[in-house]
């Protein structure tokens, strides 16, 4: 590994220590000075400075190339990220993991769409999609961020359960014994109409820009295009 890929694992350090220790053991004292209100955009400022460190580091850092899994990586990471994107939209919907009124209500309620495969789906949509980035194994730079993003969202998925019961109490236990952490995904056919529609749209326009942001066909646009 390059020594010019110090400053981007420092990025990436920053940005998944940073939203760790501000989500968890600093929490409660830092809503106890700022206030809720505060602690939120203290948190949004700390996360958009680490997010365009990881940005900027990234963009200077040599690529060092690596070999490559080849036509076989390719394929593999192209499975891997539609189930992604399936999750991730399907996680916008009905979530109790997100900060709304009706969290409570949806974690009493039958699991439905993708959270009959994971009660984390937007975690293991990112997840799956950093793991699909390392399998392709191009070069050094996208290897540690995507790996520094896939423990952000599995590791951070693991702490959000230990928080959400301490926040939620019985509701969260109810949810998290109706639910699993780990992806079941041959639940996600039943993941319904809209995740699959979005989700589809995603995976298809995620890869497409990818060819205009990196110069790299991706996803079925590496056949086609």
């Amino acid at each position: 590994m390059e020594q010019g890929l110090v400053p981007l694992i420092a990025a990436n350090a920053a940005f998944v220590g940073s939203h760790f220790v501000m989500s968890h053991p600093l929490r409660t004292p830092l809503v106890n000075m700022l206030g809720a209100g505060g602690f939120q955009v203290a948190y949004t400022i700390v996360s958009a400075v680490t997010l365009a460190w990881v940005y900027f580091a990234y963009t200077s850092a040599p690529a060092g190339d690596l070999p490559g899994s080849g036509e076989i990586g390719w394929v593999v990471a192209t499975v891997l990220t539609l189930p992604a994107t399936v999750l991730l939209s399907g996680s916008l919907f009905g979530n109790p993991a997100l900060p709304t009124p009706q969290a409570e209500t949806q974690a009493r309620a039958q699991p439905k769409g993708v959270f009959k495969v994971t009660r984390h789906p937007m975690m293991w949509g990112i997840g799956l999609w950093a793991l699909s980035h390392i399998i392709l194994f191009a070069n050094w730079r996208s290897v540690v961020t995507a790996f520094a993003m896939g423990v952000l969202a599995l590791v951070g998925a693991k702490l959000q359960d230990a928080k959400k019961e301490g926040l939620m109490g019985e509701a969260w236990a109810e949810w998290e014994a109706k639910t699993s952490y780990a992806p079941r995904l041959g639940k996600l056919a039943s993941a319904g109409a809209v995740a699959w529609g979005l989700g589809i749209v995603l995976f298809l326009g995620l890869s497409w820009l990818h060819i205009r942001a990196g110069g790299i066909p991706a996803g079925v646009w590496l056949w086609i295009y």
